[in-house]
């Protein structure tokens, strides 16, 4: 029996973690902080959204479309994934209500930066800033993350039916 397809709104979560390298330059949001970084370009919060975006549209996960094996992907700016989701969810019927973003770490502080995010946020999904939410929380000095070593970001995004 074919079930029936979903029309309504969908929401989405995403979730990224990367170990941060001093000899990489650090990339959160689609803009560089002054901190190291990780594979591909080590965007944490873009992969996180992307996941978010294929999720909420029933989707493959990015793992699964750019799989980190793919030497292709290696040093990929995470744009090309971010975009390769908004096509396929558009292609499902749907477009982006909003996104709101965590990031989780001990390494760059997100406060600072936290405005370009979320503009450079906004121009990739093609939303208002005011759709994009970015928060920064540290991690209270628990685990690896707490010295520094890393990053992890969870996304959350609500998908529309077109009009």
């Amino acid at each position: 029996m074919t079930q029936p397809s979903c029309t309504g709104p969908r929401i989405g979560l995403g979730f990224d973690l990367h170990r941060l390298e001093e000899a990489r330059p650090c990339r959160l949001g689609g803009i560089t902080l002054d901190h190291p970084a990780g594979h591909s370009d080590g965007d944490a919060v873009l992969h996180a959204v992307t996941d978010a975006l294929l999720g909420a549209a029933g989707l493959d996960d990015i793992g699964t479309l750019f799989p980190d094996t793919d030497a292709a992907n290696k040093d990929q700016d995470s744009a090309v994934f971010i975009q390769a989701a908004i096509d396929a969810i558009q292609k499902e019927g749907y477009r982006i209500g909003n996104v709101d973003i965590v990031i989780a770490t001990e390494g760059p502080r997100i406060a600072p930066s936290r405005p370009a995010m979320r503009e450079r946020l906004a121009e990739l999904l093609g939303i208002p800033t005011n759709a994009v939410n970015v928060k920064g929380k540290t991690l209270e000095g628990m685990g690896a993350l707490a010295k520094g070593a890393g990053v992890a970001v969870q996304a959350i995004c609500l998908l529309m039916p077109k009009r």
